[in-house]
């Protein structure tokens, strides 16, 4: 590619998220174009690539990592079959953009991290958090030492609404869910790592899958090895909206992240006051999920790493695995001392 041509980007992956991807890569980002989209569930890409004016789709996803034009990728399918992909998206010696969570057990992201580094090809994961301007801010904040030593911090992620709870697999509110927020905890305590994590959890929202494994509440306590302690929570049915916050009390001051609410405006009245509350992810998030795409695109393009990479996916991963762990022994689990695949191991209440 010379300085004069745009980056060409295959998507794979036309679902509800890539769908949003998509359209960042074909008309929000100068020097990208969206040159391919592959999903196997027939007539997806090809819907989408209309609205799009995509060239190229493809059913089989081994098509488009084939197409020599293509050369990056950002993968956006179920999360179980992303490690397989990155790897496979790699090997065929494409940069690869791939939603979280990278993978689902340390192995599969060791080997996906091992195959970006082998072929030479950035890998950057979808933490969009980084890239919100309240969150960016507050890690500049603390990295410059303004609160000080950090050393209770908080992160919650608080969905607006549980569709259908028998198509949730088992640990997704830690594998999915507050894999977020394990990330931005480590990035809003930068230079320190996660060291022992404890972890309790239920069906609060739709009790009546319980003894299916649906986990749908959940709050991981963390200690890191600054002697920090973090809490995590997670909840898959907030009726007011999609409800993403953040705090971190330091040594000399306190910062907080996230509002909800859809603009400053309050209402005032007989009732009291209220205020519109944002509904979804993409409304909360729509300008880091385009961030982190030019982010991505422009570290391809730079030939440098991105600013969020495979290790920091893996750490997230561990910190979710030590909760798993907590959960189905009942106690603190330190992390990386997870024995088991989540794949292995049914939830403590489905027992």
């Amino acid at each position: 590619m010379t300085s004069t041509q745009s980056l060409a980007v295959g998507l794979i992956g036309a679902g509800r998220m890539g769908s949003f991807h998509a359209e960042t890569l074909a008309r929000r980002l100068p020097g990208v174009r969206l040159a391919a989209i592959a999903d196997p569930a027939p007539g997806a890409a090809k819907e989408l690539a209309t609205r799009l004016d995509c060239p190229k789709t493809y059913t089989e996803i081994g098509d488009l990592l084939a197409d020599a034009e293509v050369e990056a990728v950002v993968i956006v399918t179920p999360a179980r079959t992303h490690a397989g992909l990155v790897e496979a998206a790699a090997r065929a010696g494409k940069a690869v953009f791939c939603e979280k969570p990278m993978a689902v057990t340390l192995d599969a992201a060791d080997r996906a991290i091992d195959a970006a580094r082998e072929a030479g090809v950035a890998l950057q994961v979808g933490f969009n958090r980084r890239f919100d301007p309240g969150f960016h801010a507050a890690h500049e904040k603390i990295t410059a030492g303004d609160i000080g030593t950090p050393q209770l911090l908080r992160s919650l992620t608080r969905d607006p609404k549980l569709h259908n709870p028998s198509r949730i697999p088992p640990w997704t509110i830690f594998l999915e869910t507050l894999i977020h927020d394990f990330d931005v905890l480590r990035y809003l305590n930068p230079g320190s790592e996660p060291v022992e994590v404890f972890a309790m959890a239920d069906a609060l929202v739709r009790p009546d899958f319980k003894d299916q494994g649906l986990l749908d509440t959940a709050v991981v306590t963390i200690r890191f090895d600054n002697g920090a302690i973090a809490t995590a929570e997670a909840n898959f049915q907030a009726v007011y909206g999609y409800d993403v916050r953040g705090e971190v009390k330091g040594s000399n001051g306190m910062l907080t992240m996230g509002d909800l609410r859809r603009t400053h405006l309050t209402a005032y009245g007989p009732a009291g006051t209220s205020a519109e509350c944002v509904p979804y992810d993409q409304d909360l998030f729509h300008a880091a999920y385009v961030a982190e795409l030019a982010e991505f695109t422009d570290s391809v393009r730079d030939k440098r790493t991105p600013s969020v990479t495979g290790e920091d996916a893996r750490a997230a991963l561990g910190m979710a695995l030590a909760a798993i762990g907590s959960i189905t022994t009942g106690g603190a689990v330190r992390v990386g001392d997870v024995g088991e695949s989540p794949a292995t191991v049914e939830p403590a209440s489905s027992r």
